[in-house]
């Protein structure tokens, strides 16, 4: 999002502010909880991931929402550069995208929010629901679909997103949002043999080292920027652990 954007409201916010204080524990998510998948090593300009889950449709409005999440800037790469849509999609064909780990069955009752989530919806059905519905708001608000919009136009739709004032069906528009937020993050600072975080770029942006096996001498240098690269899971920085 532009400078501007960010200072305006909840959702504008700078990349510090949103991720501060949530990179550790994504990072541990990711590292101990989400199944692996390698993908090929390839130069930057040769690399193309081929959604599996989503549609092209779908694979533009959701490039086009992460990339006002998490833009780049001078701070660091943004969720287009992480490859976050690639981890998300590979996450769609796992059990969380499934919502196997869930409990989804009767009875049903509307209850407080404050006891966790209360929907029927797994996350692939938020997406493959969520996604068209959006886009088709869209295109009777503008005339053209999301990832048409200019940058300014979808910080306003993703901001009226987050409060809940944008009506979509069956997946309710904050719903949405948080999904793909809570996604974005995720594969923002997952271990790259997930998919994201690609070439650990987002470790190397807040000074982590990754899945090394001993840097307990650096445990206690606070504010000491630890000085080697970090490695993925496999042992290796690059994309896919190869």
């Amino acid at each position: 999002m532009s400078d501007k954007s960010r200072n305006g409201g909840s959702l504008a916010c700078g990349r510090r502010a949103m991720l501060q204080g949530t990179a550790l524990g994504l990072v541990t998510t990711a590292l101990f909880h989400f199944p692996s998948a390698s993908v090929s090593e390839a130069a930057d300009a040769e690399y193309v991931y081929r959604p599996v889950f989503f549609s092209s449709d779908e694979w533009r409005t959701l490039n086009s929402f992460v990339d006002r999440l998490i833009p780049a800037d001078a701070e660091g790469p943004g969720a287009l550069e992480a490859h976050v849509p690639e981890f998300i999609d590979r996450q769609m064909n796992t059990p969380y995208g499934h919502g196997s780990e869930w409990y989804l069955r009767p009875p049903l009752m509307k209850t407080s929010a404050a006891l966790g989530y209360q929907l029927l919806f797994t996350p692939r059905d938020i997406y493959k629901q969520g996604l068209p519905a959006l886009d088709g708001a869209i295109m009777q608000r503008y005339g053209r679909p999301f990832h048409q919009l200019d940058a300014g136009e979808r910080d306003q739709v993703i901001g009226q997103m987050e409060k809940g004032t944008l009506t979509l069906s069956p997946i309710p528009s904050k719903l949405l949002f948080g999904q793909v937020l809570k996604n974005c993050k995720e594969g923002y600072f997952a271990d790259p043999i997930h998919g994201g975080n690609y070439k650990t770029e987002a470790w190397k942006m807040i000074g982590f080292p990754g899945a090394r096996a001993d840097f307990t001498d650096w445990v206690d240098r606070y504010g000491a920027r630890y000085p080697l690269p970090p490695v993925s899971v496999g042992g290796h920085a690059m994309q896919g652990g190869v």
